[in-house]
């Protein structure tokens, strides 16, 4: 016959399985756009394109500590797999700082960096995804290199030797920017990311307006940051591509809009807001989760792409904010404990009809997942320790003749 104290100790390891793929599912809500398109009435059509957005991994590969490894990167690796499960993605997209300290590693520790991200992916690998760099991944500005940036840009797919990329899926056109080059003065990886705005630039207003357009590959563009010599754009704000960078784009103190920088369901403290609007110019390094694109390379940006959305990342939380010319930027939260003790990501759906809808998804909380794990232990010891408790009692209290007594 089953003791009370087996079933019980059952019954609390079968409870602490179901809390942790509980915990390991994601709660997704819709975040309602401010201009009022009622996005959250359309439902979900075969040819919306779902794309699961997520920043920050810092994995550590070989330099990962035991309880790194075996806790935070097992719920990390839990949470990519139950999302897959539970969102059915089309596409994935990681927004930066894929390692804690890449540019500290050399290639061979990289290379376990690697092999964590692959594994952390699972079946994530069998449907389309993309990299962009971050400053965690790439370094301060006073000791980025070109041909450093160049290897590892080739480890992910679609990145071209600056960290750059370009790619449509779907029918939706994508441009991801080494936003760490943009903050780094004057040298030629920031020159490089310039030249692919451009011919970006050139290119949709080729396909808008049917003429022909050439690059300057001379370099000589680059000098327009400081100049704001930018060549004109016809386009309208919003008709371009969905842009993609690590360091989120400047945001304006004076917005007609109003406050339009909200966190969670709360607006983000004005002294957060002050924080990430204070990075003006370029030169020094990056780091600093307040540092922003400054406000010149923001405008040569948008005039020159006119992003359709933008989604950023490097902050560590949820923003959603609504630029002067009324382009939306979503700022992508951390999606590991190592970051914030409350991760999360976002989906966005292209959807059919041209509109956007963008969900804020979340995590459990790391110190909630540990507290449940330590009351469960509690209660198993406790349960193994009254069982225990009783049989001593038992053989202690019970007849003494020869017979019973343990030798």
């Amino acid at each position: 016959m089953v003791s009370r104290s087996a079933v019980m100790a059952l019954m609390m390891t079968c409870a602490l399985l179901l809390y942790e793929e509980w915990v390991s599912t994601p709660a997704c809500k819709i975040v309602p756009h401010r201009d009022g398109d009622g996005e959250s009435r359309y439902e979900e059509d075969p040819e919306d394109l779902k794309v699961m957005m997520v920043a920050n991994l810092l994995l550590l590969g070989s330099d990962a500590t035991y309880w790194s490894f075996y806790f935070r990167h097992h719920y990390l690796s839990k949470f990519f797999k139950k999302s897959f499960v539970t969102i059915k993605p089309d596409m994935l997209l990681v927004l930066g700082d894929v390692s804690a300290k890449g540019v500290e590693l050399t290639k061979s520790k990289w290379s376990s960096v690697f092999l964590q991200f692959q594994r952390m992916l699972g079946p994530f690998l069998g449907v389309p995804f993309h990299v962009i760099l971050g400053d965690r991944d790439v370094g301060e500005c006073s000791g980025l290199n070109a041909n450093d940036i160049s290897w590892l840009a080739s480890k992910f797919p679609g990145l071209d030797s600056t960290g750059c990329s370009s790619f449509e899926i779907s029918n939706i056109s994508f441009v991801s920017l080494n936003a760490v080059a943009l903050l780094c003065g004057n040298n030629d990886l920031r020159f490089g990311v310039e030249r692919v705005i451009e011919r970006e630039s050139i290119e949709l207003r080729t396909n808008s307006k049917g003429v022909a357009a050439s690059v300057d590959e001379s370099g000589s563009f680059a000098e327009s940051l400081h100049q704001v010599a930018w060549r004109k754009n016809p386009m309208s704000s919003g008709s371009g591509p969905v842009l993609l960078l690590h360091f989120p784009l400047h945001q304006s103190k004076h917005n007609g809009g109003g406050i339009t920088a909200l966190k969670g369901n709360t607006y983000m403290s004005i002294g957060r807001l002050e924080a990430a609007k204070s990075r003006e110019h370029a030169g020094s390094g990056p780091y600093e989760l307040k540092h922003t694109i400054p406000a010149n390379a923001t405008e040569y940006i948008f005039q020159a792409l006119r992003p359709r959305i933008v989604f950023s990342a490097h902050s560590h939380d949820f923003c959603d904010h609504l630029h002067l010319d009324g382009t939306r930027e979503v700022t992508v939260p951390a999606i590991t404990w190592d970051a914030k003790d409350d991760p999360g990501f976002v989906i966005a759906i292209f959807r059919r009809n041209g509109m956007i809808s963008v969900s804020r998804c979340t995590l459990a909380r790391e110190s909630h997942v540990l507290v449940i794990a330590f009351f469960t232990w509690i209660m198993i010891t406790k349960n193994d320790l009254r069982n225990s408790s009783s049989s001593g009692f038992a053989w202690i209290t019970g007849p003494q003749d020869a017979s019973n007594v343990a030798i």
